[in-house]
């Protein structure tokens, strides 16, 4: 596996790097010959066709590698709890992906307090159906204590990182730490700023410390998170 994965949080091209990604083919196809992941939001407010899966899959390179953000329908409505059949539904469709598969990702309602009455056996059975990398975005400062992350540790899921954190652990990863998900939404300003280089300097020397680590921008609003993680990547890689 590619120790170190940059990409964003869908596959549009910025008019202003349109020149990054040159050749023919759709838009995931040319996305996909400079970075090695994405994530795909769209899954988390609505169902895809398996059409549209397969195709997606067929679209990128054998090492390429997919992130799906579960259906807000488990995470926001019925927060994590009666949502067996969601799950499975989803379970179904992201299959379509084959090996092309990399991250399942569930972030979760600020308002989500940490009970783990509910979100121990969500976790319990979600991983009696996929035993692949799960990356888990709470956003209550409840779910950042040592007992939680030793809990998400012990299920092997990965607490992402994300900037900017609600809470200081919030910005590191936590639970299993055998593979990292950062997700960099934007500074200051939530999805429309983009980051100094200073600030992706230093994002570039922790990922370098991980096992196996993912990177997304999803500062996506003016286009900038394709630069960042063009910037990024050329970082890591040099």
């Amino acid at each position: 596996m590619t120790p170190i994965r940059i990409g964003c949080a869908g596959w549009s091209i910025p008019r202003q790097h349109a020149g990054v990604f040159p050749g023919e083919g759709s838009t995931l196809e040319r996305y996909a010959r400079v970075f090695a992941c994405v994530e795909i939001n769209s899954s988390f407010y609505r169902p895809h066709r398996p059409t549209t899966w397969r195709r997606w899959a067929a679209s990128v390179p054998a090492d390429f590698r997919f992130a799906a953000k579960m259906p807000k329908a488990i995470s926001h409505q019925c927060r994590l709890q009666a949502c067996d059949g969601l799950v499975a539904a989803f379970l179904d469709q992201v299959a379509e992906l084959g090996d092309r598969l990399g991250w399942l990702l569930l972030q979760l309602p600020p308002s989500l307090v940490f009970d783990a009455t509910v979100a121990v056996p969500f976790f319990e059975r979600l991983r009696e159906r996929h035993d692949g990398p799960l990356a888990c975005e709470p956003r209550h400062p409840s779910w950042f204590r040592a007992d939680v992350d030793r809990a998400l540790r012990e299920l092997g899921i990965s607490r992402v990182a994300a900037d900017p954190a609600r809470v200081p652990r919030a910005a590191v990863p936590g639970g299993d730490r055998s593979r990292v998900y950062v997700r960099l939404h934007g500074s200051p300003r939530m999805y429309y700023d983009a980051y100094a280089p200073d600030v992706l300097e230093r994002w570039a020397r922790r990922l370098q410390r991980a096992p196996q680590a993912w990177c997304i921008f999803d500062n996506t609003t003016l286009g900038h998170a394709t630069g960042d993680a063009l910037v990024l990547q050329q970082m890591v890689e040099g």
